[in-house]
Formats: C-alpha cells, structure tokens, sequence
C-alpha cells in the first residue's frame, strides 16, 4: 500500500506543477475561469525571479510560473496561511510580471494578462462561505466593463471547500480534493479520482518511494519552518491584539474620567449659580477652591 506524502509541500508542489507541463495545463484548465476557447494547449515554464526576499515569510510560499500558447502568463502559489501583506505583495508580483513583458521602445498592444491562481491551506474571507473568489479590474458601476491585464484567482482549501455544493465544474472539484485531502494520513486514492489518468500521475509523484532519504527529509524539514512561522505570526497577531485591547481600555478610561469630571463641573457651576457658598460646593463635589473659583469668574 502507497504511502503520499501531501502535495501542498514545497517539495511535492514543485515535482508535480514545476516539472510536468500537462499536468499544469490540465489543472490550469480545470481551475481558471476561462472563456470558451481560450483554454490552455501548452505551456512554457518561467523563472521564480520575482517574488522579493522576505526572510520572515520565506517559506509560507510554493509558486510555478508559466506562459502558455497565448501568451498569457500565470503564477500559481502554494500559500500555507494567510495575512493581509498577500493581498499587496500578489498585486506587486502581478504587475512586476505585466511590465516586464515590455521592452524599451516595444508597442504597449503587445501585453498580454498576467493570472495570479493562489490556493490557500486557510480561510482568508471569514464574511462568506465562498471558496472560490476571482478579482478583476472592473468598472465600480458595470461590472460587465473590465479592463484586462491582471486576474487573480483565490481558492481557500479548507472546509469551505464542499464538493457535493459544486454541479458544474467536476474536474476542477477532483484536482481542489487532490491538493486537500492527500497525504501521509491517506491510505488509497479515492476511486473517482482513480479515474482521472492526470490526478493519478500526480498521487504517483506524491508516494513516499519516489523520494530519497534526503528529499524526505527536506519535506520534514519544510513542515517544521512552517510551523515555526506560523506560530511566530500567530504570536505576534495575538500580541498586537492584547496591545490593541490594552489601548481601548485606556482609552475608554480616559473617556470616562473626562465625562464624569465633565458632570461633576456642570453641577458645580449650577450649585455657583444658586448662590451655594464656595466651600459647601468645594465638599460636595470634590473640586479645589481654585476650581471652584474659575467658575466665579466667568
């Protein structure tokens, strides 16, 4: 009996998507909102060269870029959780990867889109049930008027993910429950999977005797650096919370205070106004007799 090791790996990631171009293309196919007739034939792979060095997230991100037949180019990303800097450093990457279609003195008409595909191993969207979201520059009045260029496509991996709510788009439910349900805890692949002679080939490139002992350790070794950030950013979220949590109370200290020295000098100036003497108003509402005095004057 197999054992696979998870797909979701930077190891296993790259074996299946980096190094087997119709495996891309048919998982490509399967996932990406495309219009009839502009499905992918074949693709070409592209350098990793763009994303920035990152030394505190330098592992939390699996990509392959690639260009097809079209001259489209797409990064897809492996992101092991989420934080809110993805959403700037996918728009950055996207645009880096458009202009540098370009060069100097080349005609604007020859670029062609840029499709960023992240699949999420967490939810990034907690106000909607939705797995599947995709982003396009569009006209805030018609939806319908879209300037092309950069697409990105977000699929949360995560229980959101339901194939039994999905009825058009099997292929593309077959290749999600791959990445999500493979792994060290798997025993078989599940026989409607068995079906498809792409999803097989890439459970085959996931089983535990195709990698040497050094491989597997690497795929040990990318765990633990996932773990390790993942608990430094949970960390450093939870401090920023308490950090947060320890302002507001200060502040609504404060408000308080000031709200209630506030009442406490209106009813000392309607006690002056009534002709109560200083020091009466002095013991009944705490004020000093120079406080209290400020009122005379005005």
């Amino acid at each position: 009996m197999a054992r696979y090791l998870d797909p979701k790996n930077d190891l296993t990631f790259k074996r299946i998507f980096g190094e087997h171009p119709d495996l891309l293309v048919n998982f490509l196919n399967a996932v990406m909102p495309f219009v009839p007739g502009r499905f992918i034939e074949e693709l070409t792979y592209l350098p990793s060269d763009l994303t920035p060095e990152n030394p505190t997230k330098k592992y939390s991100i699996v990509d392959v870029r690639c260009r097809d037949n079209f001259k489209r180019q797409f990064i897809i990303e492996m992101q092991m959780y989420w934080d809110e800097a993805f959403y700037s450093r996918m728009v950055f990457n996207s645009g880096k990867a458009y202009i540098r279609q370009l060069g100097r003195g080349m005609n604007y008409n020859l670029l062609q889109p840029v499709y960023t595909l992240a699949l999420l191993n967490e939810n990034f969207d907690r106000k909607t049930d939705r797995y599947y979201h995709h982003f396009q520059i569009v006209n805030s009045e018609n939806t319908d008027e879209i300037i092309p260029g950069l697409e990105f496509v977000l699929v949360e991996l995560t229980d959101k993910f339901r194939p039994e709510t999905v009825n058009d788009r099997r292929l593309m439910v077959l290749w999600l429950r791959f990445l999500k349900e493979t792994g060290e805890n798997m025993k078989s692949l599940p026989e409607e999977m068995q079906e498809n002679e792409y999803i097989c080939r890439a459970a085959e490139l996931c089983e535990e005797g195709n990698f040497t002992p050094e491989e597997l350790a690497a795929y040990e070794k990318y765990w633990d650096i996932i773990s390790t950030e993942k608990t430094l950013w949970e960390s450093a979220q939870r401090k920023g919370e308490a950090i947060g949590e320890a302002k507001a109370r200060t502040e609504e200290k404060t408000i308080a205070k000031q709200e209630k020295v506030a009442v406490i000098e209106e009813i000392a100036l309607k006690m002056i106004k009534k002709g109560t003497p200083v020091e009466d108003v002095c013991e009944l509402t705490g004020l000093s007799r120079e406080q209290v005095e400020v009122f005379l004057n005005n």
